[in-house]
């Protein structure tokens, strides 16, 4: 039972994980046809980066989700905690 429970969250990581990486792929594919249709019908003018930049903020919190602080309160944080609350109180301790 606690192997399927740890495969299952393994899984689950592992599908973040690509996720993310796909949405990086997304990104630069589709940055890059904008910066190209930018080139070709305004070149004095580089309006790409704005949907660069807020696209790119996205991006930024999704890694950050994925791999930084999110995962720091995430689901794996409060499996941590509950398990160590469960460990301090017993069916006798008072609170």
């Amino acid at each position: 039972m606690e192997d399927q429970s740890k495969y299952e969250r393994a899984r689950k990581r592992v599908e973040e994980i690509r996720g993310f990486y796909t949405h990086l792929a997304v990104y630069v594919l589709v940055n890059a046809g904008i910066f190209i249709l930018n080139l070709l019908t305004s070149p004095g003018e580089y309006w790409f980066r704005w949907p660069l930049m807020g696209w790119g903020i996205g991006l930024v919190v999704h890694g950050i989700s994925v791999f930084g602080f999110g995962r720091f309160l995430g689901p794996e944080w409060e499996e941590r905690k509950i398990r160590e609350i469960m460990g301090k109180d017993g069916p006798g301790d008072a609170r």
